[in-house]
């Protein structure tokens, strides 16, 4: 039996939304590198421009678990959704608290009528992608996640002033 509930979060949560990110952080090895604040999460999720979406999971009315997504858009498909982080804490993990929240997000884009909803996940995390897979979710192996932080773009940048 379900004894939790899934709901839109509010800016009142984004705190806790805060500690749970920091806790995947923990859990992906790299504890020092979230920089996004409450006020941040506030701003831009609920602010005259939203620019994420996010559930939280709620037991007791402690917050368990959460899911962010965006919108995206693929110039081979149209409309998506990118689901930027799921996280539960450690204590309720294995418990369909995860999967309530991946269903969330799925019947969310459902709804928007996308045609595609991606996300990413480390290939160490072999319980995830077992999740995903036996979701029917594909995960791919071909193509390799890009980034660059702010100081790799402030170093492109004066590189190529003359652009």
């Amino acid at each position: 039996m379900k004894t939790f509930n899934i709901r839109n979060a509010t800016s009142n949560d984004m705190a806790e939304v805060v500690a749970l990110i920091t806790e995947l952080a923990v859990f992906e090895n790299e504890p020092d590198a979230v920089e996004v604040s409450e006020a941040n999460l506030i701003e831009h999720g609920f602010g005259s421009s939203p620019k994420f979406s996010c559930w939280v999971a709620e037991r007791d009315k402690q917050i368990i678990g959460m899911a962010l997504c965006y919108p995206r858009y693929s110039t081979w498909k149209g409309p998506t959704f990118h689901l930027e982080d799921l996280i539960v804490t450690k204590e309720e993990r294995g418990k369909g608290v995860g999967k309530a929240l991946y269903s969330t997000f799925i019947e969310h884009a459902h709804q928007q009528g996308v045609r595609r909803i991606e996300w990413v996940v480390l290939d160490w995390n072999t319980h995830a992608v077992d999740f995903y897979k036996n979701s029917g979710a594909e995960v791919l192996s071909d193509w390799r996640t890009v980034q660059m932080d702010k100081q790799a773009i402030q170093h492109y940048i004066e590189r190529n002033e003359d652009i």
